[in-house]
């Protein structure tokens, strides 16, 4: 048992026990940027691509991994990954709504300015960096560069073809079609962007936030006929030591393999999945003699004068670096797997399974409604129910999540499981549910009303969740995926409730609906409360949907 079940132990029972150091004090003044700063690196803008043809949403979000075949449909260009970069984790626009969180008084000054994004990010602080390693097959020169969120613009950190590097990292191997590409986009955190505010609850945090930009990639790469899926078992030193971040501060979460239109990637044809013969190891990667092994020189500018240290995000790192290059075999997440009803034992005794109405969404474009996502803060309206069939949607879109990455390539293995807690929900009474995907149905775990045990198990003051029509909770079997995968599964888990998170979102946006999700919560009480605690599965996170006061107060900046 490695060091991430202890820091999965003390995660969940922070809301009792705070972690270390308990009397840590945020210094805003000192603060990070959100986003890296290259000063001396060169740049350029990525073409606009706001007339491009928007395109509705797949049915319930995302289709089954199964139901893309890579090679069936055109691949990336330029025009389609600057738009894919400008509505995950660009700036789309400001927020200047009236709201109830604690940093209102503080937006209308441009130094302390909120700018919204397609993808959600933990306490808005977007820890997550963006770097495209192109080669030759692509419209760039070979190179690294950077996703500047700030100007939606590349800087090239370095010149020259490195995409053999990602390759070896990623090993033989890797899923099919990481390897016959030279395209690649490559996630890292740097982790003071994040611990500045939350200390040792970083590391969870920014697993969270990888999770909801894999996932937001997925959607708009699902909706136009493409796949996405992020590998994150790979040589992480190396791919670290290629972007000359130190990985205690810095390092790689995630590697996404782009299908490139336009032509066959230019690597060797001993990779190409052709030249292997059916059942026979792909070749051993050529590795690149370490003396001329290129290296981005140019240095990230921190704006903070103090940088602290935390000790279990340091252990963290080391506990998922280690057996980073061991891939977990495709079935080996089988006996980490969310449990079905048949599993369980809780459900109030003689309860009767509420049956929900067919998911099913509007014609929503995804641009819309990555533009239009954000969180309600303190708008809940529970004078106007949710409709049972809104709340059907945004359950089987929740369920449906998939990361489908290099541990699960096919996306059969379900890890996330949904409890739904309704207040305000036309047809449901009130009470605590388990719901089944595979019926649709909600099987009651607790009745009656839940206001009042929402409200006391939620430690800030910018929600009152009993307003809300429901509150959705995902669990993952946390200990249960770090048995089957190793420490480096804590990474999987909380990155799949992430992606959860954002499929959270964008199913409320394009149903008109109001959303927010929270870490601050008593994760231990969530558990007692839906008869947990004799299981593995933890709660990691709460996701309040319902609708908004009418007529609120807001300001177009775009006009102003």
């Amino acid at each position: 048992m490695g060091y991430a079940h202890e820091y999965a132990h003390a995660v969940l029972h922070r809301g009792r026990v705070p972690m270390e150091p308990a009397d840590h004090v945020v210094n805003w003044a000192d603060g990070p940027r959100r986003g890296k700063y290259y000063p001396d690196a060169e740049a350029f803008a990525l073409p606009e691509t706001e007339d491009l043809a928007d395109v509705p949403i797949a049915p319930g979000l995302l289709p089954g991994a199964g139901d893309l075949a890579p090679g069936d449909h055109p691949g990336f260009g330029l025009p389609l990954l600057s738009a894919m970069l400008k509505d995950s984790y660009g700036l789309t626009g400001r927020r200047l709504g009236i709201q109830a969180n604690t940093d209102l008084a503080g937006l209308p000054y441009y130094h302390h300015a909120n700018w919204s994004r397609g993808t959600a990010g933990g306490g808005g602080l977007y820890p997550v960096s963006v770097h495209w390693a192109a080669g030759p097959s692509g419209p760039l020169t070979p190179g690294l560069h950077h996703y500047d969120v700030q100007r939606h613009a590349l800087q090239r950190l370095l010149t020259g073809d490195v995409t053999g590097r990602v390759r070896e990292a990623l090993g033989p191997d890797a899923p099919d079609g990481a390897l016959d590409t030279d395209q690649y986009l490559i996630l890292g955190v740097k982790y003071w962007q994040n611990s500045f505010k939350y200390n040792s609850f970083c590391f969870h945090v920014v697993c969270t936030d990888l999770g909801t930009l894999a996932q937001t990639w997925r959607i708009w790469a699902a909706a136009r006929g493409l796949r996405l899926a992020p590998a994150l078992w790979f040589d992480e030193p190396a791919l670290n030591g290629l972007l000359g971040v130190a990985g205690e501060q810095e390092a790689v979460f995630a590697v996404v393999p782009l299908r490139w239109d336009g032509g066959r990637a230019a690597v060797a044809e001993a990779w190409r999945p052709e030249a292997v013969r059916p059942g026979a190891a792909l070749p051993a990667v050529p590795r690149t003699d370490p003396r001329h092994r290129p290296a981005v020189r140019h240095r990230d500018a921190e704006r903070s004068r103090t940088l602290l240290d935390f000790p279990q995000v340091r252990a963290m790192h080391r506990a998922t670096l280690a057996g980073a290059t061991a891939r977990p075999a495709p079935d080996a997440l089988a006996a980490a797997a969310a449990l079905t009803d048949t599993a369980r034992t809780d459900a109030v005794d003689g309860g009767v399974p509420v049956p929900l109405p067919a998911p099913a969404f509007p014609d929503t474009g995804v641009r819309r409604a990555l533009r239009e996502r954000r969180s309600s803060f303190g708008r809940f309206d529970a004078r106007r129910k949710v409709s049972a069939e809104h709340l059907s949607a945004v359950l089987a879109t929740c369920a449906g999540t998939r990361l489908a990455g290099d541990s699960d390539p096919s996306g059969e293995h379900r890890l996330a499981r949904l409890y739904a807690f309704v207040n305000h929900v036309e047809g449901i009474g009130q009470g605590a549910y388990a719901y089944d995907p595979d019926r649709g149905d909600l099987r009651p775990v607790v009745t009656g009303p839940q206001g009042p045990f929402l409200q006391e198990n939620y430690f800030l003051a910018n929600y009152n969740l009993e307003q809300a029509g429901a509150v959705l909770v995902p669990t993952v079997r946390t200990t249960a995926v770090l048995d089957a995968v190793g420490d480096r599964g804590y990474r999987l888990a909380v990155a799949t409730a992430g992606a959860v998170a954002q499929g959270f979102y964008l199913a409320a946006s394009a149903l008109g609906l109001g959303a927010g999700v929270a870490l601050g919560f008593d994760n231990v009480s969530y558990a007692e409360r839906l008869g947990l605690t004799d299981g593995d599965e933890a709660p990691l996170l709460v996701m309040a949907l319902g609708h908004e006061r009418p007529g609120p107060a807001d300001f177009r900046h775009e006009i102003a």
